[in-house]
């Protein structure tokens, strides 16, 4: 799965100590400096990846990005329902974007749930987020909602994405 990663990334699918509390810092310090949303975020992101790093299924994955052996982004898989996955998670620290691996965890991401047979894949993400959108238009995926409200501390379009496979 990891040869075709640039060096000095590394991309993994195993929980390792500190993994979970690092993704909720990257998760909340980025968004905060990128988008101005406040520390409910970090809540946000914190319950769910808590709720996968206790139990999750076969059914289920993260992938875990290391620069130097540094966590530097994730994309997770989890089932919403036996016919349904949620992509989540889906992060990369401004340092290592740019270099393809967003569209390879998303292509990894897929792959996994066609082989878990999963009919639909769906996301939600924000209008703010141009070049994850971008990505996401890229592998098929199709904008079916958007809702404007505050959330994060600021105004917000959230969109829901789906891709039938």
């Amino acid at each position: 799965m990891n040869a075709a990663i640039p060096s000095p990334f590394k991309i993994r699918n195993d929980l390792r100590p500190g993994d979970i509390g690092y993704l909720i810092f990257l998760h909340g310090v980025l968004y905060a400096e990128e988008y101005g949303w406040d520390h409910t975020f970090e809540g946000y992101v914190a319950e769910p990846l808590a709720e996968f790093g206790k139990s999750h299924t076969e059914r289920e994955r993260i992938w875990i990005v290391e620069k130097d052996g540094i966590v530097a982004g994730s994309i997770g898989i989890v089932e919403a329902t036996p016919e349904k996955a949620q992509l989540r998670w889906f992060l990369l620290h401004p340092d290592v974007r740019g270099h393809g691996l967003g569209k390879m965890l998303i292509e990894q991401a897929l792959q996994f749930c066609r082989d878990c047979r999963y009919s639909l894949v769906f996301l939600w993400t924000t209008s703010e987020l141009r070049a994850a959108a971008s990505l996401y238009r890229s592998c098929g995926f199709q904008l079916i909602e958007a809702n404007t409200h505050k959330v994060w501390g600021v105004m917000v379009t959230e969109q829901r994405y789906e891709l039938h496979l």
